[in-house]
């Protein structure tokens, strides 16, 4: 299986499954070794402040079990540092790993998906994972197709956070929209200070208890909720990113969208640019006396021009979807006896991925942006150029 390293300079590898470990508890080896989550961070500079504790204030963002909202799943997620930190806990410069055990997989959640490995649950990736790996594809739990495949991409996010943080680069997503109900337009310092406050993360705190019960009284129903993620970054300075195929705004993309529960995004005025002249879509300019910067009267580019960071506020939009596992009947095929047949799933489920999405998509969004930011450091390092575009 390919595809599991993100980045170019900082990269990003992960590897592990919902349920790994499930089929080695017998052997005579510590529980924390059966099987978990694993991420490997290359390209760390040496002398960067990492700890565990820093790890897993992100990891516990996402943690299951913490609201009404969630899967009841108990997945402690403990985080252990076994490379790449040494004195002082401090990044030695060398890869630095990461595993993240499972301990929540018995035997008799294990059981309920062996009693339908062969019927492709709707709108899960088993049927293409049994025409790509057929009888050795993972039907425990969907594998690396499942929501805890995410764990590894929080703890890549984190370390790239600690770098972020000492250049005073600030990512932060909220819930905006959940089934329809939406939130008022959100600023950055609204967001700032309402983060968290709430299960379902919406800084909106008037809006926020009606889409938390909406959730649980679809969840009496067997049904989830789909809803929206919004993602703000500040201090982000001018020139990052490539001009064609690795325009930053694209590489963010590619992370976001490379989120299972992801099927759209919409960048500053996104999809609504249909609807404007191009005069109103331009982001006209001024020069602010005050930072001795160029700035702008609006940001419908979402903070984006040529494939390179404008130095503006960046603004992005995710849809992400129901939760895809149901109690509700749907119809679907046995692909092993190729019939057609029922399926209620009774497995454990979020009733909505809003409230623990935020966290993995806040961290691909800091892995794209620190992976950017090591390649225009280089590159501008090389570079002679007027000191007078530096004033832009």
């Amino acid at each position: 299986m390919n595809g599991n390293t993100f980045g170019r300079v900082f990269r990003v590898t992960t590897c592990g499954e919902s349920y790994s470990g499930g089929f080695r508890k017998e052997l005579d080896i510590p529980s924390c070794l059966y099987g978990g989550l694993m991420t490997i961070v290359d390209g760390v500079p040496a002398g960067i402040k990492l700890t565990a504790d820093m790890i897993q204030e992100e990891l516990n963002k996402r943690k299951p079990g913490q609201s009404p909202l969630d899967s009841p799943r108990l997945e402690k997620d403990l985080v252990y540092i076994f490379s790449g930190v040494m004195m002082d806990q401090m990044t030695t410069g060398a890869p630095v790993g990461i595993v993240i055990p499972n301990n929540d997989i018995e035997n008799l959640h294990i059981g309920q998906y062996h009693d339908y490995q062969e019927a492709a649950r709707p709108g899960h990736a088993e049927i293409t994972y049994m025409k790509r790996y057929g009888q050795y594809n993972d039907w425990v739990g969907a594998g690396r197709a499942s929501g805890r495949e995410t764990v590894s991409r929080v703890a890549g996010g984190a370390v790239a956070k600690a770098i972020l943080d000492r250049e005073g680069i600030d990512v932060i997503a909220y819930t905006i929209e959940s089934h329809g109900i939406k939130a008022k337009p959100i600023t950055y310092e609204e967001a700032k200070a309402n983060y968290r406050k709430n299960d379902i993360n919406c800084p909106d705190l008037a809006v926020a208890p009606a889409m938390e019960k909406d959730i649980l009284d679809v969840r009496k129903t067997g049904e989830t909720c789909g809803g929206i993620i919004e993602l703000l970054v500040h201090g982000l300075p001018v020139g990052l990113g490539e001009p064609c195929f690795d325009k930053l705004e694209a590489t963010i993309a590619h992370g976001l969208m490379s989120i299972g529960a992801v099927k759209g995004i919409e960048v500053g005025a996104g999809f609504k640019v249909a609807e404007m002249v191009g005069s109103e879509c331009n982001d006209e300019m001024y020069w602010d006396e005050e930072t001795g910067r160029v700035r702008y009267y609006s940001n419908n580019a979402g903070g984006f021009l040529g494939g390179l960071s404008n130095g503006d506020e960046v603004r992005i939009r995710i849809a992400v979807k129901p939760t895809p596992t149901v109690d509700v009947v749907q119809r679907t095929v046995d692909c092993g006896s190729h019939k057609n047949v029922e399926l209620s799933p009774i497995t454990r489920r979020d009733a909505s991925l809003l409230p623990r999405i935020y966290p993995v998509c806040e961290a691909m969004v800091r892995i794209a942006i620190v992976d950017a930011l090591m390649q225009f450091k280089g590159y501008r390092n090389m570079e002679d150029l007027d000191p007078k575009y530096d004033q832009i």
